[in-house]
């Protein structure tokens, strides 16, 4: 839940990231990871994203976990679809390739990006970039790392 800022270059703007990730030790190695090119938060549940984002917190990207306990991935897309129309379009779901038949179905009707675990930090910073940028011609990149 740190809110860190740092930039590689002065003169690009610094994007801000929320990490949505129930598993301490993975999200904590994401804000790790992202810091160097990215102002990076962490929410550790579904909810605790949504109600940090319904507050008026801006993030030009949301790395989500898909499966959560509580509100999980889908489940926040949808919330955002419906209170915050355009921000699930923000949303790059991280998976860990085993999921239930609801989650496939819903990442065969989505064009959200998505990474599977494990992932390597090129693979999540590319999606990054391509979700910030909104270039929506890439987003249904998936990372096979």
């Amino acid at each position: 839940m740190k809110k860190v800022t740092a930039a590689s270059d002065a003169s690009s703007p610094i994007h801000r990231i929320l990490v949505v990730e129930d598993e301490e030790a993975v999200a904590e190695g994401l804000r790790l990871l992202l810091e160097q090119e990215y102002a990076v938060e962490v929410a550790s549940s579904g909810q605790q994203a949504l109600e940090r984002m319904l507050a008026g917190a801006h993030f030009d990207a949301v790395l989500c976990d898909l499966m959560m306990p509580g509100m999980s991935g889908i489940e926040l897309f949808a919330a955002l679809k419906a209170r915050m129309p355009g921000m699930e379009e923000r949303l790059v779901f991280m998976t860990g390739g085993a999921f239930t038949a609801e989650a496939e179905t819903f990442l065969e009707e989505v064009s959200n990006a998505r990474v599977e675990k494990p992932f390597d930090f090129a693979s999540v910073d590319r999606l990054l970039r391509i979700a910030v940028a909104g270039n929506k011609t890439l987003n249904r990149f998936e990372s096979q790392v």
